[in-house]
């Protein structure tokens, strides 16, 4: 837990003219981020939105701009430090930096991560650019999309696929000129969300995971049956497993193991990396896994299964 004298850093990224200025802008105005001290604002790119003198003024903020990540070393952080005294660093991140190595110094910790897409131009960079929208987005904490006005809601609610996809725990916020825009998007799914029984495909477990650990309620009850490789975790005490799939978020570099929590009481006759065909009921449930509610498969039917050698995607 961060100490009282701890300086508080809140990391905002995205690509250039994503509006992550105006974003800041805004923040920096609102009476909530009013709070006695100096702010230091660590500008890493130059876009065509500024900082309005009399803004950093009345804020109390020190901008400085950043013209290479080398500039932010440990060392030199702590020098900026030394040098203004800030209660709180914003840095408003370059899009195309890699964050990989990036660290804080002691004394400082990441208090809170943005990511602002233009969602307007957002094909652009899933077709073009994932790997680094995935690297960008993968420790986020909200997604805001902004310009999102003009965008066919059937677009947006395959945005919001992919970017949960990338961003699990992240909450995903749409927005255009006049404010939010709800969220709760008509997904098109490949297969009937109101039958009893769902059959989920190989080549649709990705959307189907993204969906029902975003909206487990929906499937509450429901019956479903899909085919995964195990992950057998100690903590989970010989009566459950975890079948999932290896699945490609952004890139061949990335890829991750997604599974659900399923309950058997014949869980312990099988083994790590066994295939099976689940087949159980779904409760939306608190679990200590989940971090809180989420989908746990009872299941009353497990059987072997080919290894599936696809790599599953959205």
């Amino acid at each position: 837990m961060p100490q009282k004298d701890e300086i508080p850093v809140f990391l905002i990224n995205g690509f250039l003219e994503a509006g992550k200025t105006q974003f800041l802008r805004f923040t920096l105005g609102q009476d909530y981020f009013q709070e006695e001290g100096k702010t230091l604002l660590l500008v890493c790119e130059d876009g065509d939105e500024k900082y309005p003198d009399e803004l950093l003024e009345k804020t109390r903020t020190i901008k400085l701009q950043i013209e290479d990540i080398s500039e932010l070393t440990c060392d030199r952080l702590q020098a900026m430090e030394a040098a203004y005294n800030p209660e709180r660093v914003i840095i408003e991140w370059n899009g195309i930096w890699m964050m990989d190595d990036f660290r804080l110094p002691d004394g400082w910790f990441l208090n809170q991560q943005i990511t602002v897409i233009d969602a307007s131009t957002f094909d652009l960079y899933l077709k073009n650019m994932k790997p680094l929208l995935g690297q960008m987005l993968r420790y986020t904490e909200m997604v805001i999309c902004n310009r999102s006005d003009d965008v066919p809601e059937e677009k947006l609610g395959n945005y919001y696929v992919q970017l949960k996809a990338m961003a699990q725990n992240a909450e995903i916020i749409f927005e255009g000129k006049d404010g939010e825009i709800k969220g709760d998007f008509n997904i098109e799914l490949p297969y009937d969300i109101n039958a009893d029984f769902i059959k989920v495909e190989p080549e649709n477990f990705g959307i189907f995971y993204v969906d029902i650990m975003d909206r487990p309620e929906r499937y509450d009850g429901k019956t479903v049956e899909y085919t995964g490789e195990l992950l057998i975790p100690e903590e989970l005490g010989g009566e459950a497993f975890v079948p999932g799939r290896m699945v490609m978020t952004c890139c061949e570099a990335d890829m991750r193991f997604l599974g659900l929590i399923c309950k058997y009481s014949e869980a312990s006759k099988y083994h790590n990396r066994d295939w099976v065909t689940v087949r159980g009921k779904v409760h939306a449930e608190e679990n200590e896994e989940y971090g809180g509610i989420g989908p746990v498969i009872y299941c009353d039917s497990v059987c072997k299964a080919e290894k599936i050698d696809e790599i599953a995607g959205f």
